[in-house]
């Protein structure tokens, strides 16, 4: 699996979560958790995916990512990002 197909896996496994939790809108919450815990290359490798189709990205995550190419990180959708501080948790 190359670094790419790791990411959109990812992507989508967090659309899939976040689309079975008591959310207003799956998509801004997944945009939310992307821009507050995710690597910026992360996040670069997908916006440029997404802008070369988004293939293979499942429809909650391609709106997540095409809200952060067009308005960048949504207000606070869940708990987990209410109280985060810094940029990232990626290792």
């Amino acid at each position: 699996m190359t670094s790419l197909e790791r990411l959109i896996y990812m992507a989508n496994q967090i659309a899939r979560n976040l689309a079975t939790q008591s959310v207003d809108s799956p998509a801004l919450a997944v945009a939310d958790h992307v821009a507050q815990f995710w690597d910026p290359r992360m996040k670069a490798m997908l916006l440029a995916h997404l802008n070369g189709g988004g293939e293979g990205l499942s429809p909650i995550a391609h709106a997540a990512l095409t809200e952060l190419a067009l308005h960048g990180a949504p207000p606070s959708q869940t708990r987990a990002t209410e109280f985060k501080t810094g940029n990232s948790d990626a290792g």
